[in-house]
C-alpha cells in the first residue's frame, strides 16, 4: 500500500480528535495514539508475516475510542465498546463512496477487541498480534514509567509502601501502591508478546523499568551515590 494513501487517512483520523474536547485522559489522548501506530509501524517492519497497513494504522487510532477508568468495574468491557463504536464511525463518519474499505472492518474490530490486557481476548490475526504488542510496548519504557504516576495520581493512590517499597515481603497491590504495578503487570509483558520484534523491544524496555526500580529503592533507603 502506498504511503500516500496511509498519510490521507491518518490525517483523517487525527482530524476526528483534533475535534474532541480539551481535558482528556492524558494516558489515552491522541499522542498515545499517534505512538501506538508508529511502534506498530515499526513492528510490522520487520516482521516476516506483515500485517495490513490500513488495518493497522485504523486499530491503532482508536483502540482506546473508549477507556474506562481503571478503578471502573467495567473496565474489561473498554476494548469491547472501542470496537463496536469504531465499526460505527468507520461505516458513517469515514464510509461512503471513497471511505474505508469495509471488506477491512472486520480486521479492525477484532485488532481492537483483542488489544486488552484485562479483556483476555485471543488475537488471531497478525494485525491484533502486532496492535497489541505495539500497545503494551506503550505501557513500558520511559513512557509507560510517565503513565504509571500520571494513573496513580488520577486514582489518588500513592507512590510506594513506605514500610516494603518493591513489595518484597507483601502481595503487591497496585490498586494502593503505584510502584506495585510494575511487578503486578508491567515486568511480566515481555513473556506474553505475540512477535519476535515486539519481544525483544519489550526485554529493553523492561530493563530500562528494572532499572528505575534499583534506583528508587537506593533512594528510598538513603543511598543517593547507589
Amino acid at each position: 500500500m502506498k504511503d500516500l494513501l496511509l498519510e490521507h487517512w491518518e490525517r483523517r483520523f487525527a482530524g476526528y480528535f483534533g475535534t474532541g474536547p480539551d481535558k482528556v485522559d492524558g494516558s489515552h489522548d491522541l499522542g498515545h495514539f499517534q505512538r501506538v501506530w508508529k511502534a506498530a509501524r515499526a513492528i510490522n517492519w520487520e516482521e516476516e508475516n506483515p500485517a495490513d497497513p490500513l488495518i493497522l494504522l485504523a486499530a491503532a487510532y482508536f483502540h482506546d475510542l473508549v477507556s474506562l477508568p481503571k478503578d471502573h468495574p467495567g473496565r474489561s468491557e473498554s476494548s469491547r465498546l472501542s470496537a463496536e463504536r469504531t465499526v460505527e464511525l468507520l461505516r458513517t463518519t469515514f464510509g461512503g463512496d471513497g471511505g474505508f474499505p469495509p471488506e477491512k472492518i472486520e480486521g479492525v474490530r477484532h485488532a481492537i477487541h483483542a488489544h486488552s490486557f484485562s479483556a483476555g481476548v485471543k488475537p488471531l490475526t497478525v494485525e491484533a498480534k502486532i496492535l497489541q504488542d505495539a500497545d503494551r510496548l506503550e505501557a513500558m519504557g520511559a513512557i509507560g514509567l510517565a503513565r504509571v504516576f500520571y494513573t496513580a495520581g488520577q486514582l489518588q493512590s500513592r507512590l510506594f509502601d513506605p514500610e516494603d517499597p518493591l513489595a518484597e515481603n507483601r502481595e503487591p497491590d497496585d490498586r494502593r501502591f503505584a510502584l506495585d504495578h510494575f511487578s503486578v503487570k508491567l515486568l511480566k509483558l515481555p513473556a506474553l508478546m505475540n512477535t519476535v520484534t515486539g519481544r525483544r523491544l519489550a526485554e529493553n524496555n523492561a530493563a530500562y523499568l528494572v532499572q528505575f526500580l534499583q534506583k528508587i529503592g537506593s533512594e528510598i533507603a538513603g543511598d543517593y551515590d547507589c
